[in-house]
């Protein structure tokens, strides 16, 4: 399975709205500026992501998207498929009627434990998971900043 920019930039500005959402709606341009996207193609990643009831979207001069469920209840499975579609990586997995050989190919078998793999990981990871994550990885980019200031004697004093 490939994940087009539709899947992989979907996924991280709807990370991104997690991590900066407050009371109000966070506006598309901050999204796009931080995550490097642009804008147009982000409103058109955003539009599946309201039909699939995983966000808001707000206009007006407070307009924005804002996350409608908890972190914890968006499996990255559910926001992958609004995105991407069927996570098949190849036609006989999806429907065994496409190949005759299904039942006696093991390369077919294979097939199908590779997506069972991917939508393993998949169903277990929350949007809660990936803030955790993400938070884990700034604490730690911080903490090494910090030691290397510390270690050449600048310690901000």
């Amino acid at each position: 399975m490939r994940l087009s920019t539709k899947g992989r930039y979907g996924s991280r500005a709807l990370l991104d709205l997690a991590l900066h959402r407050s009371e109000e709606p966070v506006p598309l341009k901050d999204i796009a500026r931080r995550q490097e996207i642009s804008l147009p193609y982000l409103e058109h990643l955003i539009a599946p992501l309201v039909a699939g009831g995983i966000v808001k979207s707000n206009r007006g001069v407070r307009g924005g998207i804002s996350v409608l469920k908890h972190p914890e209840d968006i499996k990255l499975i559910d926001v992958i498929v609004l995105l991407e579609g069927s996570i098949g990586s190849v036609d006989c997995v999806n429907n065994p009627k496409a190949c005759p050989r299904t039942g006696l190919c093991v390369t077919h078998d294979i097939w199908d434990e590779v997506e069972k793999a991917i939508e393993g990981v998949l169903e277990s990871t929350t949007l809660q998971d990936m803030i955790e994550r993400q938070r884990q990885k700034w604490d730690l980019k911080q903490s090494k900043e910090h030691e290397r200031q510390c270690s050449s004697g600048d310690d901000g004093d």
